[in-house]
């Protein structure tokens, strides 16, 4: 019998966060539109789906540690006590006074009367589910048994534009047959993952849907990044607006603002712009600006003049080997 502690890589010690980040990291590893070449891959996931089943509902759980239930959700028959300390031994009834001891040459019925009750072990409901199962009534229920499983968990890609991650969108999504809507918050990160419960694959005996996880992918934008709630913006300029200085409209996520150039910037500068990165409800950024100057393309005969005659050379603090 399988150990579902082993199926998930876990210790039976592991805390409920543990168990789902668990389940979580194999279910995404083994997930059957991830491995469409990977045959074992379906039966995998059916098995740490099954396993998280039990695992990750509290109750379940202690059933299994305490061998009330198997591993497949099926009672086993025994509680954490056992049968008592006098075990089985001959006629003695393992189950209580409610079922009387009988040889295979009595006529007496050993079920009727004070006989044994099959409700006392695997629910009420144990004897309408066979009726209901005799009489042929066309409607499918699920084992008594067994334990209704929970759907498979569905993934997914999601491929969203920069503008959208860093101010914040609604996107429609189609997944299993289904159309929705997913509200993307401003200042999503790449690779974010979202989960939306009971929109993923159907149960097949009647358990709860799986669940859809949605990972972001960011597309790169022309000349933004994103750092944060900050937004990273790299500004070409020439060799006269470095020395000189200059102002120069730039953009940002909210439109164009006049940027201040300091005369002799440097290469690799940071000037900022308050306030014009990502604005979420925890906090507004800031545009980070990163200057880059750029040498011309085409000879210049004065400018080569000039800064020949220059005797400024910059200390680089190199130590010597």
């Amino acid at each position: 019998m399988k150990n579902l502690y082993d199926v998930l890589g876990v210790s039976k010690t592991a805390s409920e966060a543990e168990v789902k980040s668990a389940y979580r990291k194999l279910a995404r590893k083994y997930h059957p539109d991830l491995n469409k070449d990977d045959k074992n891959a379906a039966e995998k996931f059916k098995e740490i789906s099954c396993a998280y089943d039990i695992l990750g509902d509290k109750d379940k759980r202690q059933k299994y540690d305490n061998n009330e239930i198997d591993s497949d959700g099926k009672p086993t028959g025994f509680s954490s006590s056992g049968f008592g300390s006098s075990g089985f031994n001959g006629t003695e009834n393992p189950f209580g006074g409610g079922f009387r001891s009988y040889s295979s040459s009595s006529t007496e019925n050993p079920f009727s009367g004070g006989g044994f009750d099959f409700s006392s072990i695997f629910g009420d409901d144990i004897l309408g589910a066979f009726k209901t199962s005799a009489q042929g009534s066309g409607r499918r229920r699920s084992s008594p048994f067994g334990t209704a499983t929970k759907g498979l968990d569905t993934t997914m890609t999601l491929d969203i534009d920069f503008l959208d991650a860093a101010k914040g969108a609604t996107k429609v999504i189609s997944s299993e047959g289904k159309r929705f809507n997913l509200k993307i918050p401003a200042g999503t990160q790449e690779g974010q993952s979202f989960r939306l419960k009971g929109m993923g694959n159907s149960s097949l005996n009647g358990g709860e849907n799986g669940d859809l996880f949605i990972t972001v992918h960011i597309r790169a934008h022309r000349y933004f990044k994103l750092d944060g709630l900050n937004v990273v913006l790299e500004l070409p300029i020439s060799m006269k607006e470095a020395v000189l200085g200059t102002k120069i409209m730039v953009p940002t996520l909210t439109g164009f603002v006049k940027l201040t150039i300091p005369p002799y910037s440097s290469s690799g500068e940071k000037l900022r712009l308050k306030g014009k990165g990502v604005n979420t409800t925890k906090g507004c950024g800031d545009e980070i600006v990163l200057l880059k100057i750029m040498a011309p393309k085409t000879k210049n005969s004065v400018l080569e003049q000039v800064l020949s005659e220059m005797g400024d050379i910059p200390d680089r603090k190199f130590n010597e080997t």
